[in-house]
């Protein structure tokens, strides 16, 4: 279904062109500490501000204005204070801080700037401002953000009722894997990600005191077989959109040779309509994957439902969760093995 044409003015034209402006004022207060510095309850001023976070005074100003104006901070005389909202999720002694996601956006920009040459020649442009280690702990940490407002209200509408081991594919810190414990008393799970996510990993799930249930295998899951099973359901979470067609197939087979037969896959992903041009969140998230992956991209529901049939699963569904930013999941039941 074609999306419905959008009355675009030179008005609205301008505020999509400019609209990085906004994104960057705030990745620049987190970036600061802005937020965190303000918390507390007192005004602060400029100069109070400029000495605690080591800045400059006008530079300071120029942006403390352009929050306000956004309304992330609120100013009475001569002081600023935060908003509700950057008070819950800005501050970094928030429990529902997630800084670490829009820090992940602000690493994202270099590669957005040059999205023009990407589409020119097809592929990332390897130019980066900031270190690998920087942009993994802030994309763990980013994903552990957004997995922990997620997992609660998606993790309830999956019944794993009679399963007993989970594998996580591609996991990172195991957050989906420890709410499908937490709500399923005789099920374990298998951590499947890079060596470099172990230690990340392993810490959050020592905070869960789920040790004893959740394991971490590390491994590249483009390379290594997938050990631990046979596993009776598989978590495969935003993962397809980093990989290739050809890439994805494999990814799939190789994880229902895993897995017991009658066991459940379940695919969560930034899923396309059909077209591929809607909704709109997927359809821009592939553009992230051009400027910033060899070959990744979101996929149809139809693409998707064509993986798993070619590896043999059965019982192809469309699950009706809708989570944030068109997230969805698919699911299937592995065949008997001939």
């Amino acid at each position: 279904m074609t999306p419905p044409v959008k009355d675009w003015t030179l008005g609205n034209i301008l505020a999509t062109s400019s609209a990085y402006w906004q994104g960057c004022t705030l990745q620049a207060g987190v970036r600061l500490q802005l937020f965190t510095a303000l918390e507390g309850g007192n005004d602060k001023t400029v100069d109070e501000l400029s000495g605690e976070l080591d800045v400059d005074r006008r530079g300071l100003e120029h942006l403390c204005n352009a929050l306000t104006a956004m309304g992330l901070l609120c100013r009475s005389g001569a002081g600023y204070r935060n908003s509700e909202a950057a008070s819950t999720f800005l501050c970094k002694n928030s429990p529902t801080y997630k800084g670490q996601i829009i820090l992940h956006h602000h690493n994202l920009v270099d590669a957005w700037a040059q999205l023009h040459t990407a589409v020119k020649e097809g592929c990332p442009v390897q130019e980066r401002f900031t270190s690998e280690e920087e942009d993994r702990e802030n994309f763990l940490l980013g994903m552990f953000n957004l997995a922990m407002d997620n997992a609660p209200r998606l993790v309830p509408q999956i019944d794993l009722t009679g399963r007993s081991h989970l594998l996580d594919l591609g996991g990172g810190p195991g957050t989906y894997a420890i709410h499908f414990c937490q709500a399923n008393s005789s099920l374990a799970a298998t951590i499947f990600d890079r060596s470099t996510t172990e230690p990340f990993a392993r810490r959050i799930v020592d905070q869960f005191e789920l040790g004893d249930r959740i394991d971490f295998i590390s491994g590249d899951f483009t390379r290594d077989s997938i050990g631990g099973g046979p596993y009776d359901v598989a978590w495969l979470s935003h993962i397809l959109h980093s990989n290739g067609p050809e890439e994805c197939q494999q990814l799939i087979h190789k994880t229902v040779a895993a897995m017991a037969p009658g066991g459940l896959i379940l695919i969560q992903d930034f899923i396309l309509e059909n077209s591929k041009y809607a909704p709109l969140f997927p359809a821009l998230f592939s553009l992230n994957m051009l400027v910033n992956n060899p070959e990744g991209r979101c996929y149809s529901e139809e693409e998707i439902f064509a993986m798993l049939k070619n590896a043999g699963v059965s019982e192809i569904s469309r699950h009706p969760f809708h989570g944030p930013n068109d997230a969805g999941i698919i699911s299937g039941v592995v065949a008997e093995k001939g």
